[in-house]
C-alpha cells in the first residue's frame, strides 16, 4: 500500500490503518518507521515533490521483493510542505515472524532514501530552497534529492 498526503503526514491514523489491515492477515508483527522533521540548520520545515510514475514503479518492485518472504510493505509520504517535528514519511513491513519484518524495514529504508524519485526541499522564511548538496544522481534521470 503507498498512499501519498498532501503536508504532513497523521502518524497515529495511518499507523492505526496499517495495524487493522495487518490483524486481518493475522501477521505476526509489524515493524514501522516514522521520519520527523528535525529542526537543524535553521529551516522552517522541508517540502517535497514526488514524481509518481517512478515511485510506483519502485514500489511495485519492493512488494514482489516481499511477496517472496511473504512479507508486505506499507508506505505513505508528503507531497508539499512540512514543518518542523511533524512526520513526511512513514513506512511499515508486516510478516509473519518477526525477523522478516526486522530485516526488510532497513532495506526498505536504505533504498527508499537512494532511489525513490522525491526531491526535498528546505524551508526558510516562506520560502523553498532546493539544496543540491543532498542530490544524487537518479538512474537514468537527473539529480534526486
Amino acid at each position: 500500500m503507498l498512499e501519498l498526503y498532501k503536508g504532513n503526514l497523521d502518524v497515529k491514523s495511518i499507523q492505526n490503518k496499517w495495524f487493522d489491515l495487518v490483524k486481518e492477515k493475522n501477521h505476526g508483527a509489524l515493524i514501522t518507521f516514522v521520519g520527523i522533521v528535525r529542526d537543524e540548520d535553521g529551516i522552517d520545515g522541508l517540502s517535497f515533490d514526488i514524481y509518481e510514475p517512478i515511485l510506483n514503479n519502485w514500489f511495485l518492485k519492493w512488494q514482489g521483493k516481499l511477496k517472496m518472504v511473504k512479507a508486505e510493505v506499507y508506505m505513505a509520504h508528503s507531497i508539499g510542505d512540512v514543518l518542523l517535528h511533524e512526520s513526511s514519511f512513514m513506512c511499515a513491513i508486516s510478516s509473519p515472524k518477526r525477523r522478516v519484518s526486522l530485516e526488510m524495514i532497513d532495506k526498505f529504508v536504505e533504498d527508499f532514501k537512494a532511489n525513490a524519485p522525491i526531491w526535498k526541499y528546505d524551508l526558510r522564511d516562506g520560502k523553498r530552497l532546493f539544496i543540491k548538496k543532498r542530490g544524487q544522481k537518479l538512474e537514468n534521470s537527473g539529480v534526486l534529492v
